[in-house]
């Protein structure tokens, strides 16, 4: 079955913000945020983890008020956020009605108005013509094809009467993931998309996205999505003025001006600085002479100078008043993560696999076997059995058949897809325990680059999405392990603190198996043994 869809079509999909300024508490989340976008743009919102960029989403999905600014909308909005509204009893068929609810509700408004013309109703003319307008800007007649084509497209379950608690957090995603495709809305605002997509739904997805006639507004760590879709570019990341920037030209214009941006605002703050340091001298220089009375003789050049002392005083308070009007902030250095030194394993193997099958879940037997230092990747479509391996591999979970050898003295880190944190204490209180029981003496959480103060000293239940997930990689890295499992370890990340990631696990001594579908890490870790299940 192809995977293109036809368009369908809309109204004039359009949306504006203007001087958006939101706060949480007395902490600004968004400041300052301008963008107009039309029919036909697609906007990735970019930034680092914690800037507001689920925030921005929700704004403009009319779920959150804002301070102060405008936010206009113009046509029907499809939201996929990371929060499934159904509970674990609704089945795969309530979640598509839920997500086709305005569907639904045009073919029934279009049923009354033709009904209503065919009874002779005074005014039916005008219902029946507005009806079937919104019909139309929907393409409701089709939606069902297109929801069912985008599920298998997506690998998803396609059983309407199916319990969600009976699916997979991936499975649910998709499901709905497939309706939004399908609902043909005019203004699409998507949070992390491609998490538990295999490369088949990828392509899907951005082949979709590519076609959409309306505005596509798109939150995603997924660079090689980014590179394929945006057309637009706002930066959320502190800039000289503290506003958000803009950037047109898809993505590698973005990474160019992001850099530009960025050595402007250092050769401003140095200019800045200088023409202080430039200030204090003049004013000490003319402070001195004015403290000194005695003057050269009238027709000496230092006569003049001395003279005019008061002058140059004058003139240089009014210089530094005007800079302190105009200050420019001085450029945050950039988050580094920093890997700490994971151990090397001293024995002949670290971890031995043989013939592991797991019934339902991982049906072709496996054979591996980590030496210390080793690399893997682990590829496949969803449900051939990537995760379930890693939690075998871990010791989380007893293959059906096979064996694992695991030497006791091993220490093993796994990472899985989804946080399963406490939310009551916060970051630092689970990390510093963490580290305690692994016996080492590691690096603090602050050293590792991945929480901003403010982060680490919350409740883990107030942590965005993307906060949990740097967490929950320091707290596998808290264990010092000589063997990194890591699932899908790009969800939810920063591009920069991916490819900061990707470079530490490619010189760490640990041993080290990656399951992902992300493309820019597959291509970042081509020259990495795979493994194909």
């Amino acid at each position: 079955m192809p995977s293109h869809l036809p368009s369908a079509p809309v109204r004039a999909a359009h949306v504006r913000l203007s001087d958006l300024h939101l706060s949480f508490g007395r902490r600004p989340v968004l400041a300052g945020v301008d963008l107009v976008a039309a029919a036909g743009d697609r906007v990735a919102v970019v930034g680092e983890n914690g800037r507001g960029k689920t925030t921005l989403l929700r704004v403009l999905a009319g779920d959150l008020p804002v301070d102060r600014g405008e936010v206009h909308r113009a046509g029907s909005v499809g939201v996929a956020d990371q929060q499934i509204p159904l509970g674990s009893t609704d089945t795969v068929g309530d979640l598509i009605d839920l997500e086709l609810a305005a569907v639904r509700a045009a073919l029934a408004r279009l049923d009354a108005a033709t009904s209503a013309l065919a009874e002779g109703f005074p005014g039916a003319d005008d219902a029946y013509a507005d009806a079937l307008t919104d019909a139309e800007a929907l393409d409701a007649w089709d939606a069902d094809r297109r929801v069912d084509v985008s599920l298998a497209a997506l690998n998803a379950v396609d059983d309407r009467s199916r319990p969600l608690g009976t699916l997979s957090v991936g499975q649910r995603h998709r499901v709905r993931l497939a309706c939004l495709l399908g609902a043909g809305h005019s203004i699409l605002l998507l949070d992390e998309p491609t998490n538990h997509l295999d490369a088949s739904g990828l392509d899907h997805l951005t082949e979709q996205l590519r076609a959409h006639p309306g505005v596509v507004v798109l939150v995603s760590h997924d660079r090689a999505l980014l590179a394929d879709v945006a057309t637009t570019v706002i930066d959320l990341d502190p800039s000289s003025d503290n506003r958000p920037r803009v950037y047109g030209g898809g993505y590698a214009s973005y990474v160019e001006g992001r850099q530009a941006e960025r050595a402007r605002w250092e050769a401003s703050y140095a200019e800045q600085l200088a023409e202080r340091q430039r200030l204090a001298d003049d004013l000490s220089t003319a402070q001195n002479r004015l403290r000194d009375s005695w003057r050269p003789a009238k027709g000496h050049g230092k006569h003049s100078r001395a003279t005019r002392a008061p002058g140059l005083v004058r003139a240089v308070h009014r210089r530094q008043e005007e800079l302190a009007a105009h200050v420019i902030a001085v450029p945050p250095p950039p988050t580094r993560f920093t890997m700490p030194e994971l151990p090397k394993y001293r024995g002949a193997t670290a971890l031995r696999a043989t013939g592991v099958t797991v019934a339902g879940r991982l049906q072709r037997p496996v054979d591996l076997t980590l030496d210390a230092g080793d690399r893997l990747v682990i590829t496949g479509p969803n449900g051939a059995g990537k995760s379930t391996l890693l939690s075998v591999l871990a010791g989380n979970l007893e293959p059906s058949t096979g064996t694992v050898i695991r030497p006791r003295s091993v220490r093993i880190g796994r990472l899985g897809q989804e946080s399963e944190q406490p939310g009551t204490r916060t970051a630092t209180d689970l990390y510093d325990v963490q580290l305690a029981q692994s016996g080492e003496s590691g690096p603090s959480l602050a050293d590792l680059g991945l929480l901003g103060s403010y982060d680490r000293h919350r409740p883990v239940a107030d942590l965005s999405v993307g906060a949990r997930r740097r967490l929950d990689l320091a707290l596998v890295l808290a264990a010092l392990p000589h063997v990194l499992l890591l699932d899908e370890p790009t969800n939810h990340l920063s591009a920069t603190l991916v490819d900061e990631l990707t470079a530490a696990l490619g010189s760490t001594p640990a041993a080290v198996v990656i399951a992902t579908h992300d493309r820019q890490l597959l291509r970042d870790t081509r020259a990495w043994p795979r493994l194909a299940l």
